[in-house]
């Protein structure tokens, strides 16, 4: 029984670090990141209105868009072939970097 405890123990300590290492690295993201800058600004901060300011937003939310433009799920002509080629490390990569940007995205009040 103790041994099987032990085992338990084990794989769910592992599968729990899996979850860790799937985090996205900011500083590889940046690296990544040279091709976003001619459209999102360098920071992720686009000036212009065109282009979706990436600084700030949900990393979890920028994974899924990738991810979707890499699938054809979500269809854009210029980022689908962008994403076409990005790994799922990638991805997590440069997320986790425009999350870590200061950006002015917020969410709306009844005022705005």
């Amino acid at each position: 029984m103790m041994k099987f405890q032990l085992y338990s123990l084990t794989v769910c300590l592992v599968l729990s670090c899996g979850d860790v290492a799937a985090a996205g690295d900011p500083v590889a993201g940046k690296a990544k990141s040279e091709t976003c800058a001619a459209c999102h600004g360098e920071d992720g901060n686009s000036a212009n209105a065109a282009y979706p300011k990436l600084a700030g937003q949900y990393a979890s939310y920028l994974e899924k868009a990738l991810k979707d433009y890499r699938s054809g799920g979500r269809q854009n002509a210029i980022m689908s072939g962008f994403a076409a080629p990005l790994s799922d490390r990638d991805i997590a990569d440069l997320a986790a970097y425009f999350a870590s940007q200061g950006g002015d995205l917020h969410v709306p009040t009844i005022s705005d």
